[in-house]
């Protein structure tokens, strides 16, 4: 799939993004992954120096069909996706590849489609077909030799090595952490570049789980999540590589749209809510209109 880019800053070599990322993996310090669901929050997440972006499932699976992250998206439902976020940005993107849309054969399509899309790094998980939000009752886990061998697979599907291979276990809410430890160790070996371990209960947890491998490991922040949400500081010090935010950017947006729409209902206007607007020249600008009115006025002789 083609795409325009009318802002000329964007650069859309993806192997270059690879190379940045895993530099800054080797590099002291906490990484801090916004979440991105759509191409707003992409843009508006990709200006503000982060080391690397999050596609999130679950918001991308809501703000684009609408639906809850619960197996109904498809491979070709997510690529569209991880085309455009990739694309439309100059940051490393890191995304969600849920459990790899089917067997072996279907891991390394989608693999080698989430790297030709421009993705820096895919997250496949351990969970059942069909999967459910990391954060919700009711996940299941499939046999962890048929999870190692789909990170097998995803490894050596990779074209480019500094495609990150990111491996999350669901097994922790089911099966108790030993188990949820197990695997990440056995998922490391099978080819991971970074260990998920899903939703840990408690601070002992956490800090049992950062330091548990020698592979960078990931803390997903859920805010009102089964996860305790700590302060950048505390991560860093129990030895966490990286942290996710995927739920903090759509749940804001959310609440915003809530309070405005309910203000024009009740108002008929929005005279009363100018202070809560971005404003619309600034945004204009965000979405390269700049680039849109200099091909203006370049070609108006021609019109």
């Amino acid at each position: 799939m083609s795409h325009i880019h009318p802002d000329p800053t964007i650069q859309t070599d993806p192997s270059a993004k690879r190379r940045r990322l895993r530099e800054r993996l080797q590099a002291p310090g906490l990484i801090v992954a916004p979440g991105i669901f759509d191409m707003i929050s992409a843009k508006f997440a990709d200006r503000m120096g982060f080391d690397t972006l999050y596609m999130t499932g679950y918001g991308t699976v809501a703000s684009y069909l609408g639906l809850p992250d619960a197996g109904l998206a498809s491979y070709t439902d997510m690529v569209n996706r991880v085309t455009a976020f990739a694309g439309g940005t100059n940051t490393p993107l890191i995304a969600d590849g849920d459990t790899g849309y089917g067997g072996l054969l279907n891991v390394a399509h989608t693999v080698r489609g989430y790297e030709a899309a421009g993705a820096t790094g895919i997250q496949l998980e351990d969970q059942e077909f069909p999967k459910k939000c990391g954060h919700t009752p009711g996940r299941r886990v499939i046999p962890i030799e048929d999870m190692v061998r789909k990170i097998r697979v995803a490894a050596e599907a990779r074209t480019d090595p500094d495609f990150l291979i990111v491996a999350r276990t669901d097994a922790r809410t089911t099966h108790g952490l030993d188990e949820a430890l197990r695997r990440a160790q056995a998922y490391s070996d099978a080819g991971a570049d970074i260990l998920f371990v899903e939703s840990p209960e408690t601070r002992d947890e956490m800090a049992k789980i950062a330091s548990t491998f020698a592979k960078p490991t990931l803390i997903n922040v859920v805010e009102g999540g089964r996860t305790p949400v700590l302060d950048k500081e505390t991560l860093t010090q129990m030895g966490f590589k990286m942290a996710i935010y995927p739920t903090a950017a759509f749940l804001a947006v959310g609440q915003t749209l809530q309070n405005i729409y309910q203000t024009l209902k009740e108002s008929g206007d929005t005279t009363q809510i100018p202070d809560q607007l971005y404003p619309f020249e600034d945004f204009s600008r965000l979405m390269g209109f700049e680039a849109v009115w200099d091909f203006d006025r370049r070609h108006a002789d021609e019109s």
